[in-house]
């Protein structure tokens, strides 16, 4: 068997409809689209889900039920490993973390997690603490004040 040799399998290829030709290939004039219109235009694609106009489906059926995610409180988030910038005893508000850069949007409020290792003893004030959080900073002697 040589390169030159092989050929597609019978029935695994077609040949390409050729459109706009003369009359032996049927497909002249408007080239299988009809007459006028906006499907024999060129560049038409039609949305999946048109419906020729008529108002589609997904507008016609009633929207249910209450989604409460508008009305959810967002809090900003802050990492133990992120305070260790801080001198002992220092009082972390979310203005000052807010002035160093720490915190880009304060949103709803400030919750502190618990991820990284805190190394200093700390005064924090936020509006929210994870409970691994609240253990590290006060078995360093540090305190916690919920805003």
């Amino acid at each position: 068997m040589k390169l030159h040799t092989m050929k597609p399998n019978d029935g695994s290829t077609k040949s390409r409809k050729i459109v706009g030709r003369g009359p032996g290939s049927g497909m002249g004039k408007t080239s299988g689209r009809g007459e006028k219109g906006q499907k024999s235009r060129s560049g038409y694609s039609r949305k999946a889900n048109f419906e020729g106009g008529q108002l589609p489906l997904y507008r016609r059926i009633p929207k249910r039920g209450f989604n409460n995610k508008v009305f959810e409180t967002k809090y900003a988030i802050i990492n133990l490993s992120d305070l260790n910038k801080f001198d002992n005893d220092a009082v972390i508000t979310p203005e000052i973390l807010k002035e160093m850069g720490l915190l880009k949007k304060q949103l709803d409020g400030v919750k502190v997690l618990g991820h990284g290792k805190l190394e200093k003893k700390l005064i924090v004030k936020a509006h929210k603490f994870s409970n691994k959080a609240k253990e590290a900073i006060e078995k360093l002697g540090g305190k916690i004040e919920v805003m």
